[in-house]
C-alpha cells in the first residue's frame, strides 16, 4: 500500500468518484417575483414543508405562481411590560404603590437636601 500513495497528500484529495452514485430524489419549485425574475430552488422530495415566499435576487418577495397563498396566522400580540404589570396587580394597587414611593422619596430627599442660609 505505501508504494501506492507515495507522492500524494492525504486528505487533499479523494479517489472517490460519483460513479454509481444516484443523487436523492428532488422537487423543483419555481417562484416569480414582481421585476419578473424567475428563481428555481430544488427542494428534497421528503422536505415536509415547502415555502410559498422566497427571496428573490433583487431583495423583493418572490411567491409561487402555481398554488395559492396560504392562510395568514393571525398576529400574536406582544405583551408589554405594563399588560404583565396589570397581570399581578389592580390599577388601585399601583395608585397605592406609587403614593407609599412617592412619600419615601419625598422623605429622603427632605433629609439629604442641605439647607441653604442666606448671608446678611
Amino acid at each position: 500500500m505505501s508504494e501506492t500513495m507515495r507522492g500524494t497528500r492525504l486528505g487533499a484529495l479523494s479517489y472517490e468518484t460519483d460513479a454509481h452514485v444516484v443523487p436523492a430524489e428532488r422537487l423543483v419549485i419555481t417562484y416569480e417575483c414582481p421585476e419578473g425574475h424567475r428563481s428555481v430552488v430544488p427542494f428534497s422530495i421528503e422536505a415536509e414543508e415547502v415555502p410559498f415566499e422566497w427571496n428573490c435576487r433583487c431583495g423583493r418577495v418572490a411567491i409561487r405562481p402555481d398554488t395559492e397563498a396560504p392562510e395568514q396566522k393571525p398576529a400574536k400580540h406582544v405583551r408589554t411590560h405594563w399588560d404583565m404589570l396589570l397581570e399581578r396587580r389592580t390599577i388601585a394597587d399601583l395608585e397605592e404603590l406609587l403614593q407609599e414611593r412617592l412619600a419615601l422619596l419625598h422623605e429622603q430627599q427632605g433629609r439629604t437636601r442641605p439647607t441653604l442660609r442666606k448671608s446678611a
